[in-house]
């Protein structure tokens, strides 16, 4: 049997929904300041794979690594967490 190693796995919000069958979500994350002890907000966009274009702008969504599936998109979507309002 073939042993898988864990994937990566994402919880972001959905900004654009313009492609076909691709999403781009954004991973908010406050990150502590090394030297002056701010929290700054840090945001990470990833390209997902939206197999049956079901996903709107501001949905709550989980997305996992997979292969590369094109020249930035390597991210597929996994779950709705929650639909916008």
């Amino acid at each position: 049997m073939e042993n898988r190693k864990l994937r990566k796995e994402r919880i972001g919000v959905v900004t654009s929904n313009k492609m076909e069958k691709s999403i781009v979500v954004s991973e908010v994350k406050k990150v502590k300041h090394p030297m002056y002890g701010k929290y700054v907000t840090k945001t990470k966009k990833y390209v997902a794979h939206d197999e049956k274009n079901d996903c709107n702008e501001g949905d709550t969504v989980r997305i996992m690594e997979t292969r590369p599936l094109s020249k930035t998109k390597s991210w597929r979507l996994v779950e709705i967490i929650e639909r916008a309002k």
